[in-house]
């Protein structure tokens, strides 16, 4: 049972770091060794605020959102700050605190020019990402996801390479563009969602408004393929008319953070350019704002229009898989290899959310915390060897292993990770969404196609160990290469911890993913029609008895409940029972 304690969590993981930024504030400029001393702190601080809360979180409670804390903001307009967390949700907290303390070691004495603003725009950035995982309340969550921006841009146009102001640049007006359509198709749905009087940001009331209005255009068009909308309800009419619009207008902002294929060009320039700790921040926790947010709200908000564009997308997230993999056999700059790889890997988590089975979306899910973790540690290993040689290109290296054998072990296991080898993170998330694809109603060759796509993963980062590592030395610096430092292994060995864990012991994490793939999968398969629920009953776990018994169209996602104004008592339960899902009143 949740203590009063438990709903403050939350608060704490939020905003603790930028209690921390605050305190470096305080500091002179000059004293850098303090600076980085007390950030290194305050992230371990964070760190243990992220495994209290991990802890905290019960993978069998039939509670979806918990943890939760609400304080009313703009009550007239329906604005609150409403925090809690999910399985996902928790699970992209705990990688974020994780990657913490790990990036600041990282960039211990890399950075050494405005060092107090670059560790208070680490600071920064880290309560902008746990506060966009955590918020409840759409407009809040919208507020934390452009709040990241700053920091990231800062970080890569003051403290990156040499054409570090164009690439900060062009990662701001991709990720402004795509915001700005999202906002305002927020607000559209804020007004179609509920009546005058009772209108809210709060998830509960817009999945709630939104969700009879899509099974009934979904009955529709079922019955009428080319109709004109004639009968509808207003909001259901609404959705006829404008839900591809909004639903494109949502999915267009998230798939720019992905990045999803063709919307990826900033990526490759913003990794290349920004200092190491961009890069990790950036590939490990960053990018994922734009999975979650296609699974917390494009999806939910809009599961007839989603499935209507399932094959578009899944599509792109095809091409992307096989695209990056090209590009990266393409490369000669090892950064920008890292930085292909990306899209690649992502390429595979949203294949699984748009397959719509319960084994893609938790291959999908456990796939955003193998990504953080692999190629955070490739751009960390990385940026331990370009900190001593200054040079990106493979043609600078070649024959390291006989110069710098532990550093070779940790890369070439980083890079089994990375290719998915059984036995290391990557294979469990890559295999969950290769099955939910080929379980899916997808063509076949989808799931062909992306299965293939692992071999190229494999020649690339084969092919850049062998240049680098072996073969023989060809440039004299490379002789008096060091191997790694003690700071430097006390900053790799936790990924390489994490690989072997993840890859051997991966059940306690899909415990607490699992429960939330199912009911994301049937939500959208309910609100669209429920013709293929049979498909959520065939998950990684069993699913509860009350959902295995019922027929396939009977498996009823229940709305979510508005939450009470309570701050410290946890929400009602949401669970799936086989009944009509009655709509809640909206939030006072």
């Amino acid at each position: 049972m949740n203590s009063i304690y438990d709903s403050r969590i939350l608060n704490l993981v939020i905003f603790f770091p930028l209690l921390v930024a605050g305190v470096i504030a305080l500091l002179p400029k000059g004293e850098k060794g303090q600076i980085r001393a007390l950030t290194f702190a305050g992230m371990i601080g964070s760190l243990l605020t992220t495994v209290w809360a991990w802890l905290r979180f019960d993978s069998k409670s039939p509670v979806e959102f918990q943890l939760e804390y609400r304080l009313e903001w703009l009550s007239d307009v329906g604005v609150s700050y409403h925090v809690g967390v999910d399985g996902l949700g928790i699970a992209l907290v705990l990688l974020t605190g994780v990657l913490g303390p790990l990036v600041v070691l990282s960039s211990w004495t890399f950075v050494d020019e405005r060092v107090k603003d670059f560790h208070i725009a680490l600071l920064v950035l880290q309560t902008a990402t746990f506060g966009a995982f955590c918020a409840i309340d759409s407009l809040l969550f919208f507020m934390f996801f452009e709040a990241v921006l700053i920091p990231m841009y800062l970080l890569i146009g003051v403290w990156g390479s040499e054409e570090r102001q164009k690439a900060a640049v062009k990662f701001f007006l991709y990720t402004m563009v795509g915001s700005v359509l999202m906002l305002l198709a927020l607000f559209a749905v804020y007004f179609l969602a509920a009546p005058a009087g009772s209108r809210s940001f709060d998830y509960s009331t817009m999945y709630n408004g939104m969700l009879s209005a899509s099974r009934e255009l979904a009955a529709y068009l079922k019955a009428n393929p080319s109709g004109d909308g004639a009968g509808l309800t207003p909001t259901a009419l609404a959705l006829f008319k404008y839900g591809p619009w909004l639903f494109l207008a949502f999915a267009l902002a998230f798939a720019i953070k992905v990045p999803m294929f063709p919307l990826h060009t900033w990526l490759p320039d913003a990794h290349v350019q920004a200092p190491v700790a961009g890069s990790m921040m950036l590939a490990g926790v960053m990018l994922k704002l734009g999975t979650y947010g296609f699974w917390r709200f494009a999806i939910p908000l809009f599961p007839v229009q989603a499935r209507q564009y399932q094959t578009f997308f899944a599509v792109l997230a095809v091409i992307g898989i096989v695209y990056g993999a090209l590009m990266c056999l393409a490369q000669r700059d090892i950064k920008k290899l890292i930085a292909y790889s990306s899209v690649s890997h992502l390429g595979y988590c949203m294949l699984g959310i748009f397959a719509f089975t319960v084994e893609g979306a938790t291959g999908s899910a456990y796939q955003m915390l193998n990504h953080g973790v692999s190629t955070g540690a490739l751009f960390l290993l990385f940026g331990f060897m370009y900190e001593r040689r200054h040079a990106r290109l493979m043609s600078d290296y070649g024959g390291l292993a006989k110069v710098v054998p532990v550093y070779t072990a940790f890369f070439l296991i980083v890079t089994f990770s990375s290719i998915a080898v059984p036995g290391t993170n990557g294979f469990v998330g890559e295999f969950l969404v290769l099955l939910g694809t080929i379980k899916s109603n997808l063509p076949l060759g989808f799931g062909v196609i992306a299965a293939t796509a692992v071999v190229l993963g494999a020649a690339y980062m084969l092919w850049m160990v062998q240049k680098v590592f072996f073969g023989q030395i060809t440039h004299q610096e490379n002789h008096a290469l060091k191997d790694l430092s003690g700071r430097e292994l006390a900053a790799a060995i936790p990924f390489l911890v994490m690989i072997v864990v993840m890859g051997l012991r991966p059940q306690p994490f899909l415990d607490v993913l699992n429960p939330a793939s199912e009911r994301f999968v049937a939500r959208a398969n309910y609100a669209a029609g429920g013709n293929d629920d049979s498909r959520v009953r065939v998950g990684v776990r069993e699913l509860p008895k009350a959902l295995a018994q019922v027929a396939p169209q009977q498996a009823v996602p229940q709305p979510l409940q508005p939450n009470r104004p309570e701050l410290v008592r946890p929400s009602r339960p949401m669970i799936i029972k086989p009944a009509q899902p009655q709509l809640l009143p909206a939030n006072p």
